[in-house]
């Protein structure tokens, strides 16, 4: 009875060799052989530029009195010159060029070098700490420059193919493969917020403000962040979304001399796993409101404290730097459809989005005589002067936008954004009231100020 069953086993066995060499077939033609991303960097690399920054670094010592003093005609005063090295991504066919503004930080001189060895001096059209994003421009006549494409960032999805395209360590324009690792990832970094693409494509020191592309050889991201230990890449990479790219290419396009949030008259916080119970919510994600300024654009669209934002024209909102970049690619002057969340219950809201006001004059002062406020420059805060100095929006009364070097207020300990408060027993609401009190000239001070949202006391003579 298991005869046969042999007999199919050795057809099997002595057929075997014949059915791998049918299937296994020796390639003979192009398509087949060249299983690449070549053809997509050849397209796309040319528009990847490195660039270079030089700066001129002013030694501490330089213009202070004391060390004027102390060693005379002979204290060096030379700066030192200091380069760094990044990438940039070509946007348009004129030379317009995005990168990182930490790459071209405080530059005197920046040089673009393309895939083909010619090289251009940059200007800076308009750049930005906060979103880490800075926009050039290839000084030289004609044009005609390869560019890419900016792509849609939020059609990005975890598992897609990108390649990462700069210039890691200096070695000369690189290429790196992976997938989309992440989305939506926060906390990476000091920005005004964090909403990066992940990606284990290899992004390595030089790297940053180049090219993430897709394989429609569009731009979805600018490589601007790793996770590493010890300076190198551990597959663990971020990329600001070519979506907010957009926005602040337009920005830069039409004119603009800084790059402007939408004012929404409200504060933030995270939803954790704790909250989400008591609010109501199955999972712990969304921005619940802690506070609504009167007369703000949200208080207009009628937000509540307590209630929690979980979505913005229909996209998740995953916690508060997710409601700030979706709010900033939605550009300022349209309305956006909020879906809020309060006990449970949802509601659709209409939010306009409007550039901060200065509701009040500026009104800057700079403080000198001789009192502990001398070497300070005030001003009246506003939501407009808060925004442009990254403070909250609801801060209140006179700020300390600068302090004098070696000055009597910078001995003292006075730092920009401080808010003074109180100065003897007097609540400071306007420079002009604080130089009427400082024109007083008492024998003692009792100074009460903010800084990060805590009160510090001191008291001089």
């Amino acid at each position: 009875m298991l005869r046969p069953v042999f007999v199919i086993l050795a057809l099997i066995l002595t057929t075997a060799p014949s059915i791998a060499q049918e299937t296994k077939q020796v390639p003979r033609t192009t398509a087949k052989m060249q299983l690449s991303f070549a053809p997509l960097v050849k397209q796309t690399s040319p528009a990847v530029v490195n660039v270079y920054a030089d700066k001129r670094v002013t030694p501490f010592y330089s213009n202070d009195p004391f060390f004027e003093e102390f060693f005379g005609q002979q204290m060096p005063n030379r700066g030192q010159k200091q380069s760094s090295l990044g990438s940039g991504v070509i946007v348009s066919a004129d030379g317009l060029i995005i990168t990182n503004n930490h790459v071209i930080a405080n530059a005197d001189n920046i040089r673009v070098a393309l895939s083909d060895g010619r090289e251009f001096a940059a200007k800076i059209v308009l750049k930005d700490d906060r979103l880490d994003l800075a926009v050039m421009r290839i000084q030289a006549p004609g044009g005609g420059f390869s560019f890419l494409p900016v792509g849609d960032s939020d059609a990005v999805e975890v598992g897609d193919l990108v390649l990462a395209i700069g210039n890691p360590f200096g070695v000369g324009q690189t290429v790196t493969s992976g997938i989309v690792s992440g989305l939506a990832r926060n906390r990476i970094g000091e920005g005004d917020f964090s909403f990066f693409i992940q990606t284990d494509a290899s992004i390595n020191p030089g790297n940053s403000g180049g090219a993430l592309i897709n394989m429609a050889g569009e731009l979805v991201g600018i490589n601007t962040a790793i996770v590493s230990s010890g300076g190198g890449s551990n597959g663990i990479g971020f990329a600001i979304p070519a979506n907010l790219v957009k926005v602040f290419i337009a920005a830069a396009q039409g004119g603009e001399q800084g790059f402007s949030r939408p004012y929404v008259g409200a504060s933030f916080e995270a939803v954790t796993s704790d909250m989400a119970e008591a609010l109501g919510l199955k999972i712990a994600r969304g921005a619940l409101v802690t506070k609504v300024i009167a007369d703000s654009p949200a208080d207009k669209a009628g937000l509540k404290p307590g209630e929690v934002i979980l979505a913005v024209n229909g996209r998740t909102v995953e916690h508060p730097d997710a409601l700030g970049y979706r709010l900033n690619t939605a550009g300022l002057g349209t309305t956006v459809k909020l879906t809020v969340s309060e006990n449970g219950v949802e509601r659709e809201l209409a939010l306009k989005l409007e550039r901060a006001p200065e509701s009040k004059p500026k009104d800057e002062r700079q403080i000198d005589g001789r009192n502990p406020f001398a070497g300070l420059l005030v001003a009246n805060l506003s939501p407009k002067l808060a925004e442009d100095m990254q403070m909250s929006a609801e801060a209140q009364g006179v700020v300390v936008e600068d302090v004098a070097r070696g000055s009597p207020a910078s001995r003292v300990g006075f730092a920009p954004r401080d808010i003074v408060v109180n100065v003897n027993g007097v609540d400071i609401d306007t420079t002009e009231r604080l130089q009427s009190v400082i024109d007083t000239m008492p024998d003692f001070w009792r100074v009460e100020i903010e800084r990060d949202g805590q009160r510090i006391r001191q008291f001089f003579r």
